[in-house]
């Protein structure tokens, strides 16, 4: 499957229970920040269970473009030879980012405050996504920006030669923002000062203090203040990258709605950040528990287990979580379709500006499966058809998004008639190993 090629249509059906163990790949956040903090440190940074999806293979390209030495050992080990804080070679192409806005944000901080010029773009989904909201900011380092109407992709950004501290604060829960102003801090004087008011996932602060960067976080009345210290000399790690919850939630979520599942998804990280969907899901009464606890490389991890789940309820989701489960709100919906009762999911505007609009994608395609959605700008509400009660039959537009493509297929393994995707090629981007995967388990999913 190719996010970037002709669309391939794919089809889930009912299947039996779901059993195994479910090895996902590694955590995407993680990944392109372990290769883009390994590329601003000096020396080799070493790193096992690297997620191989096409967003974060191109990151390592946009690294190498840079001049950072990016070795693939196989097997998700890998090695990335840094350049230091500052060292970055000016690239004598275009970076192609391909979907990832995540990877796109972090490496324009990056090299904002870098007197370097580069240019970027990436797939149709990613060039009609906002940039401004990181260019605006890396702008007050004196990085200069010619983009598209409407903050879009093709940009070239010109890179301050004479970068100056930042004070900021985050207007929108966006842990892609903070974390991109803080990379831009690295090579600027003095120290530079981010602000957010609701926490988002703090992946970027827990990398930077491993690579050895001078980073203080405080609670302060306007939210968490985090100080950074510029031009450290960033120390080379070894880095074992977690599996990524974002992506264990499918066979999670598949699990609790599927007949009989019981399934074992091992190494989940579950930093309190990016834990809001099992909270929530426990909060329904689903039957998900965590066994073997434990911290590996700064980050908390533990195996899941996962089981049938008839008699869970809809719930009002708090909107202060929304930022600890952002990219889990499709799935969720296909959750509380199998649940009892209507489930409210509010504070999630940031849902409408993601590879797609994810609220309306999943809107159309739950209502062609017979189930009833409300919606606002900032909220919707999924009523539930309780265990076994969606009717599916439907073939729904995954507008380029990876994750609309599988939480539908989620969907299909227990609605009454097949659904189908329109594309599920940019499942690629962030779950390469998805089908085979889902398949070991027990699912029916099919081409064409």
């Amino acid at each position: 499957m190719s996010g970037h090629g002709t669309p391939t249509p794919m089809t889930s059906h009912r299947c039996g229970p779901l059993s195994g163990v479910a090895e996902v790949p590694g955590d995407k956040s993680i990944s392109h920040r372990s290769l883009i903090l390994g590329a601003m440190a000096i020396g080799e940074t070493r790193i096992s269970g690297l997620l191989e999806g096409e967003d974060v293979l191109d990151t390592a390209k946009a690294m190498q473009a840079f001049g950072a030495e990016v070795v693939n050992h196989g097997g998700g080990e890998w090695s990335v030879f840094g350049v230091g804080v500052g060292g970055f070679a000016e690239p004598g192409n275009v970076i192609d980012c391909g979907n990832s806005g995540t990877g796109v944000r972090l490496i324009m901080g990056a090299m904002a405050t870098q007197p370097i010029t580069a240019t970027f773009t990436g797939d149709a989904s990613l060039n009609g996504r906002p940039m401004a909201r990181v260019t605006d900011p890396l702008a007050l380092f004196g990085a200069q920006t010619v983009g598209r109407k409407g903050g879009r992709l093709p940009m070239t950004i010109v890179g301050a030669a004479d970068p100056v501290p930042v004070r900021y604060v985050v207007p929108v829960p966006s842990a892609q923002v903070k974390s991109a102003m803080l990379l831009a801090g690295l090579n600027a004087p003095g120290k530079t000062v981010v602000i957010e008011k609701e926490a988002t996932r703090d992946h970027s602060e827990r990398m930077l203090a491993g690579f050895g960067a001078e980073i203080t976080v405080v609670e302060i009345d306007e939210g968490r203040e985090i100080t950074l210290t510029g031009q450290p000399e960033l120390k080379p790690q070894v880095i074992a990258v977690p599996r990524d919850p974002s992506s264990a939630a499918f066979p999670v979520c598949a699990a609790i709605i599927t007949p009989g599942s019981d399934v074992l998804i091992p190494g989940i990280g579950l930093n309190p950040t990016r834990a809001g969907l099992f909270t929530t899901l426990r909060d329904m009464g689903a039957d998900l528990t965590y066994e073997n606890e434990r911290e590996e490389g700064g980050e908390p991890v533990a195996d899941l287990r996962a089981k049938y789940s008839p008699n869970m309820t809809g719930i009002e989701v708090p909107p202060a979580r929304a930022a600890s489960m952002i990219d889990e709100y499709p799935v969720l919906s296909v959750v509380a379709a199998h649940a009892t009762g209507k489930t409210m999911m509010a504070g999630v505007k940031e849902l409408r500006v993601k590879e797609s609009d994810r609220i309306d994608a999943m809107a159309k395609g739950l209502r062609a499966c017979g189930v009833t959605v409300d919606e606002g700008e900032d909220w919707w509400q999924v009523t539930g058809l309780g265990p076994e009660g969606v009717p599916g039959g439907a073939t729904c537009a995954s507008q380029l998004d990876h994750r609309i493509a599988m939480a539908f297929m989620v969907l299909g393994m227990a609605a009454q008639n097949p659904v189908t995707v329109d594309d599920g090629g940019p499942i690629s981007t962030s779950f390469p190993i998805f089908e085979p995967l889902m398949g070991a388990l027990g699912a029916k999913l099919s081409h064409g």
